[in-house]
């Protein structure tokens, strides 16, 4: 069996992250602070606390601040250290306190986490903002600079929040906005096709190298659209059985690895202990109805993959590009994406287990990076939802694309401009 998902622990180092100062590390982030809230509140709720741990007031707080980060014109700014104030803003400078395509899909899932109705969004003015931010061939920016001018690197992180955004507040029937332009929706299809590289993976703009961030990204992209009404039957990279298909999922399967950056242990660290554990700790090593199961079992057909024997690595974790070790947060990454083209059944789910659950997981609650490193945010929040998406016990579960509960996303879809 691998150790025991440490509970209590994960629940307080959350608490600590939402209800007292962040380490000085996170300094450097301070102008991300609508995703390290979206860290922990979703980290809460996934472990379904939030509600008991919480009180109404501290949520209705929370939304308050969420709402303070919206900007007149339509989007949320990613802090509140930017915004002047609705006395002094003016359209001169305006362009000094821009909202930003991450911040405003993180804004708008913060929102839907504590329960609120989004009726105090600007939806009208974020739906008119959104396509302004889209390039001639079909990417996305991150704000609007000075004349209009589109902002931020051509990044699939920036198509797959857009996509979000109009996912959440257009929907399939666009209620109450038919009047407003729709971004370009085939050029969009069409950046997003133009990423995938000559072995299956996907790059952040053509012609780079792939990477599985912004793999997740091509392909949740893909899925908001699908969510939203857009019929993406024709995309090769997500038709199965076409060969971009085939591509990217070899690709995906390829990134688990047992190469996991450890330091090489002393031969006598255990030599008084015959079983080869440390006195005190559960022993970890796999039964033996876990070792004979062969991965053929668990496999579907890949040309050119080859199961490893049964009793190779112990532990297995994923990487983002070849040649890598393993780092926590590429457990979720590749596993949501296999989780959205219906094929998380190729990876070897037990190895990954026992790599978060014994080699990440930290004494003090979260996931560190890599093995021996602290908890961080990112790392502690995609850790624990690779573990929901295996089904561990305690977990709610999890929608890979919105990467946040299914209650959320109900939640979403029971509001009434929805129906």
């Amino acid at each position: 069996m691998a150790a025991p998902f440490t509970t209590e622990r994960h629940v307080k180092y959350y608490l600590r992250c939402l209800k007292t100062f962040l380490p000085s590390a996170y300094t450097s982030s301070d102008s991300n602070r609508m995703l390290l809230a979206f860290f922990s509140l979703s980290g809460l709720d996934v472990l379904g606390v939030l509600q008991a741990k919480t009180t109404p007031k501290e949520r209705q707080s929370y939304i308050n601040w969420l709402y303070h980060c919206q900007v007149p014109s339509g989007g949320f700014r990613g802090f509140p250290g930017t915004d002047f104030g609705e006395e002094r803003r003016t359209e001169e400078n305006a362009v000094w306190d821009p909202a930003n395509v991450p911040a405003t899909f993180f804004g708008l899932v913060n929102l839907l986490i504590l329960g609120d109705d989004l009726s105090r969004v600007k939806r009208r003015e974020c739906l008119q903002w959104l396509p302004e931010l889209q390039r001639a061939d079909g990417s996305f920016g991150e704000v609007l600079g000075p004349d209009g001018s589109i902002e931020g690197d051509r990044d699939l992180r920036y198509c797959m929040c857009a996509a979000g955004i109009r996912y959440m507040l257009r929907g399939s029937t666009s209620t109450g906005v038919e009047d407003i332009d729709d971004i370009d929706v085939p050029g969009f299809i069409s950046f997003i096709q133009a990423c995938q590289a000559y072995d299956g993976g996907m790059a952040e703009s053509p012609f780079r190298e792939p990477h599985s961030g912004h793999t997740y990204c091509a392909v949740g992209s893909l899925d908001f659209l699908r969510r939203a009404g857009t019929d993406i039957q024709e995309v090769p990279m997500l038709s199965p059985g076409s060969g971009k298909f085939e591509m990217l999922l070899a690709w995906l399967a390829s990134r688990q690895t047992g190469e996991l950056g450890e330091e090489e242990e002393e031969e006598d660290d255990d030599e008084d202990n015959d079983d080869g554990n440390v006195e005190g700790v559960p022993n970890t090593q796999p039964t033996d109805n876990e070792v004979t199961k062969s991965l053929e079992e668990r496999i579907i057909a890949l040309p050119g993959l080859t199961a490893l024997a049964a009793d190779s690595i112990p532990c297995a974790g994923f990487n983002g590009r070849y040649n890598k070790f393993a780092d926590t947060c590429y457990s979720f990454w590749n596993g949501a994406t296999l989780m959205m083209l219906d094929r998380y059944s190729v990876i070897d789910d037990v190895r990954n287990r026992r790599y978060l659950l014994e080699k990440v997981q930290h004494l003090v609650g979260g996931f560190g990076k890599s093995v021996g490193d602290p908890p961080d945010l990112l790392h502690s929040y995609f850790g624990m939802v690779s573990l929901a998406f295996q089904g561990k016990d305690g977990l709610a579960c999890v929608d890979p694309a919105l990467v946040t509960t299914t209650r959320v996303v109900q939640h979403l879809e029971s509001l009434p401009w929805r129906s």
